[in-house]
């Protein structure tokens, strides 16, 4: 290991704190995607829960780490060993908790353990590190200011084209997880809801050798993925972009609109029109016009 690294690793040991449970990272797909603070933390763990102990034993190996004690934690025992991991953190042991790759609690166990150490009155403490959900939005490409993260898609249809009904008119992007097995019927559902021309994204396999990025409308999504059996395997992240947004018919941007609206509230029509100007730069007969349309609204 590099001296300067070594150094680093070593630094970095010296921050954790003993009687904390944290939370951290793993890679998504690349080993290299670790942090030195996540190898620091597995360096010191007196205990590491692990969703998978096969998994997390074989990454350590990769790391030429060795847990001193690697337990599993997984959804069906999440409660369970919640309270033996308090029962760590109170004897002052420092504990870890891993997701086989990405970060614990994100469509993974690990919401459970730490709202259950929180309110045992422990600290918690994330050693932040590589997620599917941020990974795919960085390339995708997409502008929208903001995204909802859904998970993974109800796995029956009806469920699922119902969820993905309310998402017909949104100005966000919903990132949602889908299993292999899934993504055709999944794409055919949103082409059903949501029509060919909605614009998707798809990170399949990501920052694997695999790695596949694929912007395209729906229906030519659907098609390029039932045309590719090799697009049906792996692990995804579909993006939903949000909805083509109609124009207000004034022309004016929505910064300028509610500029208008908190005036017009409180001030005469034509001395609003006029501050609105002012303040924004628009149009001041657009403005007044407009203007009278909300006064007239609140009638």
């Amino acid at each position: 290991m590099h001296t300067s690294f070594a150094r680093l690793i070593e630094s970095a040991r010296e921050s954790f704190a003993p009687g904390t449970l944290y939370v951290l990272a793993t890679p998504i797909g690349n080993l290299a995607d670790i942090s030195a603070r996540a190898l620091a933390a597995f360096s010191v763990a007196d205990v590491v829960c692990a969703e998978d102990t096969r998994v997390t034993g074989h990454l350590l190996k990769s790391y030429g780490l060795h847990a001193t004690r690697l337990v599993s934690l997984r959804e069906h025992n999440e409660n369970s060993m919640a309270q033996q991991v308090i029962g760590w953190l109170q004897q002052g042991q420092i504990v870890v908790q891993a997701s086989d790759a990405g970060t614990p609690a994100v469509s993974d166990p690990g919401a459970r353990l730490a709202l259950a150490v929180r309110q045992a009155g422990l600290p918690v403490s994330p050693v932040p590190g590589a997620s599917a959900v941020i990974t795919a939005l960085s390339a995708s490409g997409l502008t929208t200011p903001s995204f909802l993260f859904h998970g993974f898609l109800p796995p029956k249809s009806g469920e699922r084209r119902r969820t993905l009904a309310q998402w017909r008119a949104v100005d966000y992007s919903v990132v949602c997880y889908e299993a292999p097995h899934r993504i055709v019927d999944s794409l055919q559902d949103i082409v059903a809801e949501l029509g060919p021309e909605r614009r998707l994204f798809i990170a399949r396999e990501l920052t694997k050798t695999f790695e596949t990025l694929k912007h395209l409308p729906a229906g030519e999504m659907l098609q390029w993925v039932e045309s590719d059996s090799n697009q049906q395997r792996g692990e995804f992240v579909l993006i939903i972009d949000a909805a083509p947004q109609e124009p207000d018919p004034s022309g004016l941007s929505p910064e300028v609109l509610h500029t208008l609206q908190i005036l017009a509230a409180e001030l005469p029509t034509k001395q609003a029109a006029g501050l609105a100007a002012q303040l924004t730069g628009a149009n001041k007969k657009a403005l007044y016009e407009l203007a009278l349309t909300l006064k007239t609204d609140k009638r």
